[in-house]
């Protein structure tokens, strides 16, 4: 049962559980009580399977009221607890009066500290918003049909996926569905049985192996699917604590479909419980190497075709530590999208490089490294004694043309004692991809002697680096993750999708408590030029301190004072009414 209406307090709202159940609510939640200025209030609410009333309150500014206008979504969770976890609706129309500030904040309830992580990588006209909860091992479901405020229309729980824990990334599919990666292992340690009666043992939450779930337009799960292998990997590579009776690398981060093409790719982060925080072993065998493969021509039932692996290159021979070599925690995936182009990329957290076969279909993919983020930090600074190991290269996106490639990295916050200027900064950068894409099967591009680490592949074919900036404030960490405007808009005011890439997005937050992922908490915008240049939008500014980037550390939200703040994803949509 859904409901909304402008928020009373009180009684009222100490009873909305219960009224809920007896379908009372809607007319007594049919009343303002807001002063004109104040922050318009209204509440949804959905009950989850768990018997849970989760609700989703808006606090809409005065400024901000009316659509016509498009819109930056940002999941983020207070850096102090106890206070609530919200979606941030930042108005992202330029030249509108009210460019850059907070719209919108809605919080959600009554669970905190879900470390809000990641939201889906694109959005369309009639998708939900699907984000997670990384820690609390909860999807959230919205729907964006009245922006900028946001409706929960469903939540799936820690009891709908047994097999799974730690959500990460979604994929939204045509039918409005949505394929998500767990990556950690299952809520407890032992067999459990999929959706298609497959089993596999895992050594429990957080660990391994993770999944692979199907999640309806409500939030109810359709499929929990393996991404395990039935026989096991190989446990010299594949690490798990406690040790599995089947070794597994299954731990699944980004996740990519091309639906055309009918596959699905994954690629695997770490077992993460054993991983993420500063004091945690760099087991090298923790660190993954591996990229699955599923067919989905039956998206009711998705089936693992293929486990490849990406290799280390020229630089990880001189690398001391060997976790910090080329090929280790694959987080990100990205596909090409245009009909006649079947590549792939992914590329490496720990290692800082990124691989590339052309045919992601083929039986059993070959991967290459393409390029080594050690270019691009040297291309911002030819003196710089930097490389790319232990950079946390982050998201990664193809632009809709196929012309772009998009990188963003985190970059170190001084660990091992590193000098400043030899550890690594938050960037972002931007590769023309279109020579190796045009060839086809027979791309020769192949990152494999140290000369191109530091100054690109010499083949024809190779990517050319376009553009690198810089992305950090002070020396805690930069973007973890991005998002593409692929909308326009038309001098009638109403907008359209475009293949074209003219503005990106990042946050610059990870994950709480882990290495080099505390970031400065700014939300930043960039402007593209038909070149594929970058530059900072400088009209992009915080309403507070009147600098460029939003900033979430404030004292004060729409819907309180509950201070600093930690966004994590972000997602451009637009107002149902002028998106065509």
């Amino acid at each position: 049962m859904i409901l909304q209406g402008p928020r009373r307090s009180g009684p009222v709202r100490r009873l909305l559980p219960f009224l809920l159940a007896a379908g009372l609510a809607t007319g007594l939640l049919n009343g303002t009580g807001a002063a004109a200025d104040a922050p318009v209030e209204t509440t949804s609410a959905v009950q989850g399977s768990d018997g849970v009333t989760y609700t989703a309150t808006n606090h809409l500014v005065k400024a901000a009221r009316g659509g016509g206008r498009e819109w930056l979504i940002a999941w983020a969770g207070p850096a102090r607890q106890p206070a609530p976890d919200f979606l941030t609706v930042i108005d992202a129309t330029p030249g509108s009066p009210t460019y850059g500030q907070v719209a919108n904040t809605v919080t959600i309830g009554p669970n905190k500290g879900n470390e809000p992580h990641h939201v889906q990588y694109a959005w369309h006209k009639g998708d939900r918003i699907y984000v997670g909860g990384i820690m609390s091992d909860t999807t959230f479901v919205f729907d964006a049909g009245a922006l900028p405020q946001l409706k929960i229309v469903g939540v799936n729980t820690a009891a709908d996926t047994p097999c799974g824990t730690l959500p990460d990334a979604y994929q939204v599919l045509s039918d409005g569905t949505a394929y998500a990666t767990y990556m950690g292992g299952p809520n407890v340690t032992g067999p459990c049985t999929y959706t298609n009666g497959e089993v596999r043992v895992g050594n429990g939450a957080g660990g391994s192996p993770g999944e692979i779930v199907h999640i309806g337009r409500d939030g109810r799960t359709l499929a929990e699917i393996p991404a395990a292998t039935e026989d096991g990997e190989n446990p010299e590579q594949c690490g798990n604590v406690p040790a599995l009776p089947a070794a597994s690398c299954a731990n699944p981060h980004g996740i990519a479909v091309r639906e055309d093409l009918d596959v699905m790719v994954a690629s695997d982060f770490a077992e993460a419980r054993n991983f993420m925080t500063p004091d945690s072993p760099l087991r090298e065998d923790l660190a993954r190497q591996t990229v699955r493969v599923f067919d989905i021509s039956d998206r009711a039932e998705p089936r693992l075709t293929s486990v490849s692996k990406v290799a280390d290159g020229p630089r990880g021979a001189l690398e001391p530590r060997p976790f910090f070599r080329e090929s280790r925690v694959v987080m990100e995936t990205a596909l090409t999208n245009l009909p006649g182009h079947k590549g792939a990329f992914v590329s490496s957290m720990a290692g800082g490089a990124v691989f590339y076969t052309p045919d992601i279909t083929a039986p059993a993919p070959r991967w290459r490294e393409v390029f080594d983020d050690t270019t691009a930090y040297r291309a911002m600074n030819p003196l710089s004694k930097i490389n790319g190991g232990g950079d946390n290269s982050s998201w990664l996106a193809v632009s809709p043309d196929d012309r772009f490639l998009f990188h963003t990295v985190m970059g170190q916050s001084r660990p091992f004692g590193q000098p400043l200027d030899e550890a690594t900064t938050g960037m972002m950068y931007v590769l023309d991809i279109q020579k190796l894409l045009a060839a086809g099967p027979d791309a020769r591009c192949s990152v494999d002697r140290l000369a191109e680490a530091y100054r690109g592949g010499s083949e024809r074919d190779c990517p050319s680096l376009v553009d690198a900036v810089p992305i950090r404030d002070t020396s805690d960490g930069g973007p973890h993750w991005g998002a593409m405007d692929t909308f326009e808009r038309g001098t009638d005011g109403t907008y359209r999708e475009t293949r074209a890439v003219r503005r990106i997005a990042v946050a610059n937050y990870f994950v709480s408590g882990s290495f080099g992922g505390g970031g400065d908490h700014r939300v930043c915008m960039f402007d593209l030029d038909r070149g594929g240049r970058v530059a900072l939008d400088r009209t992009f500014r915080d309403e507070h301190t009147g600098k460029p980037c939003v900033s979430f550390n404030r004292a004060s939200w729409p819907h309180g004072e509950h201070g600093d703040s930690q966004p994590h994803g972000v997602l451009f949509v637009v107002s149902d009414d002028v998106l065509r």
